[in-house]
């Protein structure tokens, strides 16, 4: 059964700045503006000294994302990975619920999300430098967008170009997981995208 934190369509993302510390950090908003969960990258010390090291598209990472009690709602984790990587994502009890592959396009990151029978269950595709981003179904019909254009009543109070929305269309009805994977992934595409660079 879908998290009450995903049965909303509508994510504001507001990356937390940390100069000093290696780990990413966003917090999440609803379309009201209220604060409901955080994104957490998490990193050993092991992990602190590799990055300093070695280039980041290669390294394994972790992110969590939390609900405003602090308790995970989903995760998404990659393993070393040296061309092709994939990403399994979890539900909140540490259940594989579906997996993400990155196609490496020149400026127009794609990525495959599958349900854990590794069937296809939606694509979100775009220009990263404009941040417009398309989700679409298995059929290609358009499920939601990600972009940095803020439409709605909160558009006064979010106007920094760190913050970017996720939407998925209410018409979207599918099963609770795989609506959770859809958006685990795009709530989480900033994260994943900087780990590419």
């Amino acid at each position: 059964m879908i998290s009450n934190f995903f049965n909303s369509n509508v994510y504001l993302i507001d990356e937390k700045v940390n100069f000093f510390k290696f780990e990413n950090q966003y917090n999440v908003y609803n379309e009201s503006g209220e604060e409901i969960g955080k994104i957490a990258q998490k990193l050993s010390f092991g992990d602190k000294i590799l990055r300093m090291l070695l280039n980041k598209p290669m390294l394994p990472f972790s992110l969590e994302i939390k609900n405003a009690n602090d308790e995970v709602e989903a995760s998404i984790h990659r393993g070393w990975t040296f061309f092709m990587s994939k990403i399994a994502i979890h539900n909140a009890q540490g259940i594989a619920i579906g997996s993400i592959t990155q196609k490496f396009k020149l400026f127009k990151p794609t990525f495959k999300i599958q349900d854990t029978l590794g069937n296809e269950i939606a694509e979100i595709s775009g220009d990263w430098k404009a941040w417009n981003f398309n989700i679409q179904d298995n059929t290609q019909a358009q499920i939601g967008t990600i972009s940095k254009k803020w439409n709605g009543a909160m558009k006064e109070v979010f106007t920094s170009a760190d913050k970017y929305i996720v939407e998925l269309f209410p018409i979207y009805n599918s099963n609770p997981e795989n609506k959770m994977a859809i958006l685990a992934t795009a709530i989480t595409i900033d994260m994943v995208l900087k780990e590419r660079k």
